[in-house]
């Protein structure tokens, strides 16, 4: 059996002003943007290199929904963005104006910061620390 997480569920509150902060700040590609209704979108972003997972982004319609934009891992970190060279990306979102909550630090599984998308989600940019090989003698 062969399972993947396909896509994950962002509510926004408009669908351009989210396409303009993943693609012009983040540096996200459009995967699909498909028309369903007048007022309702599939779009789909991902990062480069992505292939399998995509962010789905989801207009909030009602006040539940709207109320939980920017909430929706009340208040802690919600998605986690791993990246090849944390420096490279760290300075390209800072150079882009995205907000770090912090600064970048070194933890036993990599180099982490944590920055706000526009509507406040916290994320976790990433550089895994590759694992230590033991070796046996013998």
């Amino acid at each position: 059996m062969t399972q993947h997480l396909a896509h994950v569920a962002l509510l926004v509150r408009e669908y351009d002003e989210a396409l303009s902060f993943f693609i012009d700040q983040l540096g996200f590609r459009v995967v699909e943007d498909t028309p369903l209704l007048p007022t309702k979108r599939w779009v789909l972003v991902a990062p480069p290199g992505a292939h399998a997972t995509a962010l789905l982004l989801a207009r909030a319609v009602g006040a539940e929904q709207e109320a939980s934009v920017g909430r929706q891992g009340g208040g802690r970190v919600f998605l986690f963005l791993h990246t090849d060279d944390f420096a490279r990306d760290h300075a390209a979102f800072v150079a882009r104006g995205v907000t770090f909550c912090e600064g970048p630090r070194e933890e036993p599984y990599g180099t982490v910061a944590v920055f706000e998308d526009l509507y406040g989600n916290r994320w976790d940019l990433v550089q895994r620390r590759k694992p230590q090989s033991s070796s046996s003698a013998g």
